[in-house]
């Protein structure tokens, strides 16, 4: 890294970089997120579901989707605690765990056995590295059992990374359709004088608002389409009654459309 980004103000650095990746969206992603975004309102305007899928920290990317204030149903978030539940960090349900774990082969069957799925569903999988096993193998047995795979990765990241999967393959190598949410190889974007290492990754900026242009975009589609979703709103907005409305008929809306994976 060049002196001059070293003795760059550090704040100034990350807002920087965010800027830079979020303008990069802007000019080179927006077709294929309008892509994903007419695939995954046609999934939920046929009663069917938009699966998001992601370990480690895109958990975050996730949850992002549904469920919280401004998203809605029809997008159904998969995690696994044993390799998302990051908190303790080490001892039981540690770090060294979760990351043996998302590297195990042959996840992808064992996971998609407890859901009765269909080609008309389509699968969002979430890997910023696109290259742990795991995420890999969940797109692959999405494919083979007929949905539509979205990624949503860094090229950069995934580029200057060695796959994990047996198969040697990324997450973009496998996906229908991918999303570059545009974060930089090894992600952290902050390089400080006397430090070895960089810090302040931003793929949780770039990846978070990847999500919500799609949600935006699939919320028009389905608005203009006839179907306007249930929105979780504050109630600031409509006021407590009407919130808590939305709250109970967008979770039963939920309830009755993750219904049909069960049957």
């Amino acid at each position: 890294m060049s002196d001059g980004l070293q003795t760059e103000d550090v704040c100034s650095q990350y807002l920087r970089a965010v800027r830079g990746a979020l303008d990069a969206i802007e000019a080179t992603q927006l077709p294929a997120i309008r892509e994903a975004a007419a695939r995954f309102a046609a999934t939920i305007r046929a009663g069917r579901l938009v699966h998001v899928f992601g370990t480690g920290h895109s958990r975050m990317a996730v949850e992002e989707m549904f469920p919280r204030y401004g998203s809605f149903s029809g997008f159904h978030p998969i995690v696994e605690l044993s390799m998302t539940y990051h908190n303790p960090v080490v001892g039981a349900n540690g770090q060294r765990q979760a990351m043996f774990l998302e590297n195990v082969q042959r996840f992808g069957p064992v996971l998609w056995r407890n859901f009765a799925t269909t080609p008309d569903d389509c699968l969002l999988a979430i890997s910023t590295s696109g290259c742990n096993a795991v995420t890999v193998d969940v797109a692959l047995e999405a494919q083979r059992l007929g949905m539509y795979v979205v990624a949503l990765t860094s090229r950069a990241h995934a580029g200057a990374s060695t796959s994990k999967h047996e198969s040697g393959r990324k997450l973009s190598d496998v996906a229908d359709l991918v999303l570059d949410q545009l974060a930089p190889a090894g992600d952290s974007a902050v390089w400080i004088a006397g430090l070895e290492t960089p810090v302040s990754p931003i793929s949780s900026v770039t990846g978070c608002t990847v999500i919500n242009l799609i949600k935006a975009e699939v919320a028009r589609l389905l608005t203009e389409g006839g179907a306007p979703p249930n929105v979780l709103t504050a109630a600031c907005h409509l006021g407590v009654e009407r919130s808590r409305q939305l709250f109970e008929s967008t979770y039963d809306d939920y309830r009755r459309r993750v219904g049909v994976l069960y049957k």
